[in-house]
This record gives C-alpha cells, structure tokens and sequence, in this order.
C-alpha cells in the first residue's frame, strides 16, 4: 500500500506514534508518505519506503497568521495526484482533519478519490477541539472522515461527550511500544554516576505542559525523598520548566534533581530508573509511561484519562487521584523501601508493556487501511 502521514513532527505523543507507525509499515514493504512542515523528530533514518514531503508556508504581509491548512492542504493534492496514494491517514484532528477533507473535495474534480483516516490522540479534543470556535469544523471533520480511530476507550467515549453531533464509529486501537528500542539495557556506569551512593532513581519524561503538573512531580519527589534517598530526572523541555526548576530550589532539592532538557535517547534514560512519575491532568493514554514500563519501570500516575487502561493499580504502579501529590508519594515510597517489591513491580511492568508491542498492534491498522481502501472503491 502507499500510504500518506500526517502530523505534528514534535516530540509530542501524536507525532511519535505516526512516525514509528510509519517507520514499521515501511519495514513491511508499505511505501510511507510523511507530509509535515518539518522533518518529525524519529524520522532519523534513512529507508527506500519512507519519503518525506514538506509542506512550505508562505509568509505574505497580508496574513497575521500563515494559512497552514490550506497550504497543508495543497501539499496533499499534489502528493496524492502525483505519488498515486492509496489512503491518507491524518493524526491530530486540528487542522489536519479538515485540511484532508479539502484536499480530498480538491482531488475528486480530478476524479480521484481517496479515503482519509483520522486517529485522535487526546488533547485535539479534551483541550483544542471542544473550544466552541473549533466544535463545528471538528465535528464535520470526524464524520467525514472515512475511518476514525482513538488511542483509548476514554477518549472515544469524552470525543462523543464533547462533540454531541458526531455520529462516526470509532476504533479503539492503542498506542504501542517497540521493544527492540525500549527495553532495559546495560547502563550500570550510567546510573553509579547518577545516584554514586546507591539512590533510587525517579524519573518523569513530558512537554512541560500544565496540564503535565510538572510541578507535582517536584512535590512528589520531595516527600519522597524524606525517607528514601533518591535523584530525580526530569526529561524535556516546555513553558512550566522554569517554575518547577524554582519550585525544586524552594523545597530544597535542587541538588538531587537534574533537568535534562529534550533527549532523543530517553530509553537509556529509563534503564537507569526505578520510577516513573505522571500526575497528569489529563492523559489520553499515557506513551510515555508505556515506554517506562518496556524498560522496567513502575508507574506512580494520576487515575484519568486513559491512564487506567494501561497503568493496573497495584500491579504495575498505582493510580491516585490528580492533585494527590502525598498519596502519590506514599505508594512511591511503598514500592521503592523494599527490594523484592521494586522488582516485582518491574517485572509486572515489563509483562503489561509486552501486550502493547507494535507486532500486535500494527496489523489491527493494517487491517483498517485494507478495509477502508476497498470500501473507498466499491463507492
């Protein structure tokens, strides 16, 4: 199948999962058409079925704020029309959605039609999409889409809260994990120059968003930290970084806390670490943490969102309830006082992760591509 990819090309969960769904699919002979304003982030090799096309905006006076969608929107048709796709698959409703149903009215004048998938993934409807000046053009976009799919059961039934009017079925598909890439590896020097007198090692990887709570996590590990010796890693970059690096200062443990910035290799981050920290707001699903877990690493997590379809209580880490920064420090220090329950913990988070592995979820999108494609030729 040639397909065409659309998404944000950040460090976001969206665009990492787009970019390593299209990555495998091109390792299985499928020709992967990226079309993006920039070259996203994991698109870092070089394969003979992966391409990449840029969409350029011009920067006329006239426009306070470049056109994206309808430059977006162009790029397709010409990608469509002159590498002959099969089906688009669009991830993040705002504007990719709507940018492809254009595209899509555009290439039916040239008699070509091609079927669009849209794959929500969380804040493009709990945040962005249920602002009342985006509802109508989202909620035209989904149904018009030829396919739907959400990354969790909660999210599919909040994007039917939010948006009343939309009438699509949607696919629940998960986000996944590659165990070749996340797994435990041998980072002992790593972690004795971490933690040099044995510390436990927590860690929180995110965007600094506030809906990330970065903040609670300084807490958390401050209460933590009382009774169990540990460092905490902070991995990524966002508005709330400079907050929480004070809060740290204010609380007394900057000294045990690093700041790491955006790391591309945040696997062997995760192989030196004993906890993952998410007291989200809101988690449509929750990658990052799924990517812990494939290294070995417990969870401490808020309860929301789709959270508790992958974090189970009490086996794989614990949920509490957002803003419960001593609850959450309570069960952290539960799992992290005692040796056997760490690795036990461990070994559960590792067994949760592997039913997530891209093997068993990319042929459910295969399957998809395949169905929707052949119901795009019976019209």
């Amino acid at each position: 199948m040639k397909i065409g990819i659309v998404c944000y090309p950040t460090f976001g969960g969206s665009g990492v999962v787009a970019t390593e769904l299209g990555k495998a699919l091109a390792a299985r002979g499928h020709q992967i058409h990226f079309v993006t304003y920039n070259q996203p982030v994991r698109l870092d090799f070089f394969s003979e079925n992966l391409f990449y096309h840029e969409v350029a905006v011009s920067k006329y006076p006239l426009f306070e704020y470049p056109p994206y969608e309808l430059a977006l929107a162009s790029r397709l048709v010409d990608v469509v029309r002159f590498e002959k796709l099969d089906v688009l698959h669009v991830h993040y409703a705002i504007p990719h959605a709507s940018a492809a149903f254009m595209a899509k009215q555009i290439l039916a004048t040239y008699g070509i039609h091609i079927p669009v998938i849209t794959t929500l993934h969380g804040t493009d409807i709990t945040l962005v999409g249920k602002d009342r000046t985006y509802q109508p053009v989202v909620t035209f976009s989904i149904n018009q889409s030829d396919g739907v799919t959400s990354v969790s059961e909660h999210l599919k039934q909040d994007t039917y809260n939010f948006f009343p009017e939309v009438t699509k079925d949607i696919k629940v598909i998960p986000n996944f994990i590659d165990l070749e890439r996340f797994n435990q590896k041998p980072k002992g020097h790593f972690k004795k120059a971490i933690a040099p007198e044995g510390e436990k090692i927590l860690v929180h990887a995110s965007n600094f968003r506030r809906v990330k709570r970065v903040n609670d996590v300084v807490r958390i590990f401050a209460e933590v930290n009382k009774q169990v010796p540990s460092k905490l890693l902070m991995v990524g970059d966002g508005q709330d970084r400079a907050e929480a690096e004070q809060l740290a200062r204010d609380l007394g443990v900057n000294g045990s806390v690093r700041f790491l910035g955006k790391q591309d290799a945040v696997e062997e981050i995760l192989s030196v670490s004993d906890l993952f920290l998410m007291p989200s707001q809101s988690e449509s699903f929750g990658l990052a943490a799924l990517e812990a877990m494939a290294c070995q690493v417990p969870v401490i997590s808020s309860n929301t969102g789709g959270l508790p379809e992958l974090n189970v209580d009490g086996v794989t880490g614990y949920l509490k309830d957002v803003g419960d920064v001593q609850g959450m420090a309570e069960k952290a220090v539960y799992i992290l006082q005692d040796e056997n329950r760490l690795n036990q913990f461990k070994t559960n988070a590792l067994a949760r992760a592997q039913t997530f592995t891209l093997a068993n979820i990319m042929p459910v999108y295969e399957s998809l591509y395949e169905e929707i494609i052949a119901g795009s030729k019976s019209v």
